[in-house]
């Protein structure tokens, strides 16, 4: 690091970013999601993850820009810091995939499925009234409920799908990043 300070350099900002988006994804998903689920109604749980969400899938589409701005440099194999080492043609597989698939499965759940599992949800409580009878209640569902529910499955199973790549290839961004520490 030479005479600066590591506070300095682009390295901490880097670990931390890092630590932030994996951290978030698996308190998330595998902490406060289930805790969440198991202890509030259901009403409850989806207004707390109706307010969740956003900012959950915006820190997955923006850190991996942070991590690109900050990825540290490798002056030995000639790789530079920044966006310049993330293209760089050795980081293509181990860095900007990884980072890349982070930043857009966010995007897509943020942009388009979280608005379209909210319009079907809206919906649902809309037939919900019509129907006297809720979404999840036991025995035969109006065709409208029917099909509400299973668009909701729909969108819901894909979210869920995204979330776990989105998670693997943070891991796997980990697992390379882990390369450089030896």
């Amino acid at each position: 690091m030479g005479d600066r300070p590591v506070l300095f350099s682009l390295a901490p900002y880097h670990i931390l970013s890092y630590g932030t988006l994996l951290g978030t994804q698996v308190f998330h998903t595998f902490v406060n999601s289930v805790a969440s689920f198991k202890v509030l109604e259901r009403p409850q749980f989806a207004i707390l993850q109706r307010a969740v969400f956003p900012a959950y899938f915006s820190i997955q589409a923006a850190v991996p820009a942070v991590l690109a701005l900050t990825y540290p440099s490798n002056k030995l194999a000639g790789v530079p810091w920044g966006f310049g080492g993330v293209f760089h043609a050795s980081n293509r597989w181990g860095v900007l995939l990884p980072l890349g698939i982070i930043s857009a499965t966010g995007l897509v759940n943020l942009a388009y499925l979280l608005p379209e599992t909210n319009k079907v949800t809206a919906l649902r409580r809309q037939q919900e009234k019509k129907d006297s009878k809720k979404s999840r209640d036991k025995g035969s569902n109006s065709k409208e409920m029917a099909a509400l529910n299973k668009k909701f499955g729909r969108l819901h199973g894909i979210s869920s799908l995204l979330n776990l790549v989105t998670l693997l290839a943070t891991v796997a961004y980990g697992i390379n990043l882990s390369t450089r520490l030896e």
